[in-house]
């Protein structure tokens, strides 16, 4: 009798282990399905099979500025050096004084961070150019970083890629200058 007492014990103790197990897996599909709510990566599809929706790759871009008396331009590469799309203050306004202006720069950047986020571009690298021999970009620059880290994009780095003179060509007018 003492045998038959023990195989119900055994069985019941099967079974037990086999509900824990039960338990557990639920509370891990549970908080597997909680992350992926959180994170927008796995979907419900019908039957136990779960399709993951794959994030979006982020990707890094190259935007250079230049910058002149008269407009500024805006190009956006990829780190290949290809073009992704252009934009100057020319093309936000037609009156030849405001080209250059820091809030027709905020508009050119607008259009260019429009078409980034098409392209999954989260992160610029910047490459600021003023006209060669001048000493400073104009502050139409400034005011593009500024629009693109409003619009949330990571700047990685800014660069001033201005060429300066070093020596070059004599000056015109003689050992003894211009004589007027």
């Amino acid at each position: 009798m003492a045998e038959e007492t023990k195989k119900p014990e055994i069985e019941e103790k099967k079974i037990d282990e086999v509900k824990e197990e039960k338990t557990q897996a639920e509370e891990l599909e549970d908080q597997e399905k909680a992350e992926a709510a959180l994170l927008g990566g796995k979907q419900e599809v019908e039957g136990e099979e779960a399709k993951e929706k794959r994030p979006k790759k982020e990707r890094t871009a190259v935007l250079y500025i230049q910058t002149t008396k008269n407009n500024t331009v805006l190009t956006l590469t990829d780190m290949a050096g290809n073009t992704i799309t252009r934009s100057s203050g020319g093309q936000s306004t037609k009156q030849a004084r405001l080209k250059s202006s820091p809030t027709i720069a905020m508009f050119a950047a607008k259009k260019i961070s429009e078409e980034a986020k098409e392209h999954n571009i989260t992160s610029l690298y910047v490459r600021i150019k003023a006209e060669t021999g001048e000493g400073t970009p104009s502050s139409a620059s400034h005011a593009v970083i500024k629009a693109l880290s409003r619009e949330d994009f990571k700047i990685i780095s800014i660069l001033d890629i201005t060429r300066y003179p070093r020596g070059g060509p004599k000056k015109a007018g003689g050992r003894r200058g211009r004589r007027v």
